[in-house]
């Protein structure tokens, strides 16, 4: 006997297994919803089959599909918006063990060769998904046909592309079967520029087959995610296997591979030095290979800068004298006043690199100034990791420091507004030069800032330096900067005016209090104002009182710092 799921009615009698409606119209959906409902606790059996018959049928007659597999198709569609659905569910949910749901494996599989389901098959479960392409076709009540690879434009394909990368990501696609699917969108699209040149490489990058699909790799990342900086992390999910990422990973780092050879694929230059463990397509790959989207030119220009659209406005509290000298320097950046200064210095014979250094104490507001002059002006920023300069190899930090400037020429150039090269904290390279140096360590170091100097002086452009300590800087570094503004913390007033724009629902008489209690800077004012909103959201939006802010106050004055010397302007 099939097993029926038996409860007893309130009445006291059994159930019977639900009479379909034979002569209702049926769809797609009609009739997969008959199959879903006669097919629980049913065991599939032949009793089922037999009562679910018609709407099998029609559903296998217009899919092209067997019995079993319209049955599996119409319970994964009941279960539609679960994306990882088990073979144990569908055997619960059938009244069956998982092991007969096992001997159907191959009508499963043939629903996802046919793109009805997705498969994800990682290292700890199988699961499945149905595609939301699919849902779609048979709501519209027709089967669902994957869209033909053929006749496509380059974008088109790259698009392709990002579908199969994603799938690879998912676990939906083995790394053979990527493979696969590749070859089939190549051969239908041999008329692309790109898919030519890919194979054009394909003989040199055949011995170590994987360096061919790390190439596209990089290529699907550059044009679809505008990413120009690939760490290993981002194709570990290529691999099947651990041991074949590591691999991978390993001729990588080394760079001693066709790809480098080759010249398509080099370093990342991380504020101007190789990071071995970041990758891109070369200036040379990118032309040659993505010739058809055009691209290329217009990502290079803003690459690696910080776009001055994506900074946000704020009101920053000065002194009075640092406040008219950061109003005056922000004048001559207006970009048309700008270039009428740079006409000016180089008809009397004058360099015509603008340097600024911002000094003073910590949180007093050095950087930010930075960001708001950029956006102001419309600068980006290309901004300098002085501690990754500095903790670089040894042997190339000369050659990194000049990529570095060389860099930042190329922006220039390519650019209608010139960017600021903002060295932020630069304390380290700015201080005195060793005398006498033996160690290759202070060698370096000297090298680095007379490479610097020079570089200073052949600038083309905006340069800014923010330093806290002044007291040990070179006399050399003090001479070529142009404008130097100190940041002083800030006076009662300023401290006045910070509170309010930071706290704006404080009264003045809250207000008066704190500035006079506390002498902060305004990025500890900031801290105090942070810690005032998460303290009211925990509470639930309690007010926040003057005790409350005290203790804040109390936590956030550790230690102040002294007065550093000035410097002129």
């Amino acid at each position: 006997m099939p097993k029926i799921n038996h409860q007893p009615t309130q009445s006291g009698t059994e159930t019977k297994p639900k009479r379909l409606n034979n002569r209702k119209p049926l769809n797609l959906l009609t009739a997969m919803e008959q199959i879903v409902e006669a097919s629980s606790d049913s065991n599939l059996s032949a009793d089922f089959f037999r009562r679910a018959k018609r709407p099998i049928a029609y559903v296998a007659d217009k899919l092209s599909l067997t019995p079993m597999q319209s049955v599996l198709l119409s319970v994964f569609m009941d279960r539609s918006d679960d994306t990882r659905i088990q073979m144990g569910e569908l055997a619960s949910y059938f009244g069956c063990r998982k092991i007969r749901m096992l001997q159907h494996a191959k009508d499963v599989d043939a629903l996802e060769q046919r793109g009805y389901v997705r498969c994800c098959r990682d290292e700890r479960s199988t699961t499945y998904r149905v595609p939301q392409q699919v849902i779609e076709a048979l709501r519209q009540d027709k089967p669902y046909e994957p869209e033909p690879y053929t006749a496509m434009s380059c974008s088109e394909l790259f698009g392709c592309l990002e579908d199969l990368f994603e799938q690879r990501r998912d676990d939906e696609l083995t790394y053979a079967a990527l493979l696969d699917e590749v070859e089939r969108l190549f051969a239908a699209n041999t008329h692309l520029e790109f898919v030519r040149k890919m194979d054009y490489y394909r003989p040199s990058l055949l011995e170590e087959d994987w360096e061919w699909m790390m190439l596209l790799f990089l290529c699907h990342l550059f044009v679809n995610n505008d990413d120009d900086n690939v760490g290993s992390h981002d194709f570990e999910s290529l691999y099947d296997r651990k041991y074949i990422f590591r691999h991978v990973k390993s001729f990588m780092e080394e760079g001693e591979t066709t790809l480098f050879e080759l010249k398509l694929v080099e370093f990342v230059n991380n504020d101007g030095f190789a990071d071995r463990s970041a990758y891109k397509l070369t200036d040379s790959a990118k032309t040659e290979l993505l010739s058809e989207l055009n691209i290329n030119a217009c990502k290079k220009s803003t690459k690696g800068l910080l776009r001055h659209t994506a900074l946000t406005a704020k009101q920053l509290c000065y002194n009075p004298r640092e406040g008219r000298e950061v109003e005056r320097l922000a004048s001559l950046l207006e970009p048309s006043r700008f270039d009428a200064v740079l006409r000016k210095l180089e008809a009397s014979g004058m360099r015509r690199g603008f340097t600024c250094l911002f000094y003073g104490a910590p949180g007093t507001g050095k950087t930010e100034t930075v960001y708001q002059l950029a956006r102001q002006s419309g600068r980006d920023i290309m901004e300098v990791n002085v501690e990754a300069v500095k903790s670089m190899w040894v042997g190339e930090s000369e050659k990194n420091i000049k990529a570095l400037f060389d860099r930042y020429r190329s922006h220039v150039a390519s650019s209608q507004v010139a960017p600021i090269l903002l060295f932020n904290e630069a304390d380290a390279i700015i201080g005195k030069r060793l005398e006498g140096a033996e160690r290759a360590v202070d060698r370096m170091e000297n090298s680095i800032q007379n490479i610097i100097l020079q570089e200073m002086e052949r600038l083309e452009g905006i340069m800014i330096a923010t330093t806290n300590l002044t007291q040990n800087m070179d006399k050399a570094f003090e001479r070529r900067f142009l404008y130097k503004i100190e940041f002083e913390r800030p006076t009662i007033e300023a401290k006045r005016a910070i509170w309010q724009s930071m706290m704006p629902d404080l009264d003045t008489k809250a207000v008066d209090e704190l500035a006079a209690a506390y002498d902060f800077s305004g990025g500890q004012i900031e801290n105090i104002a942070r810690k005032r909103a998460v303290q009211s959201i925990i509470s639930g939006d309690e007010e926040v009182g003057m005790e409350e802010l005290h203790r804040f106050c109390e936590s956030e004055a550790i230690a102040q710092p002294g007065r550093r010397r000035r410097i002129g302007f």
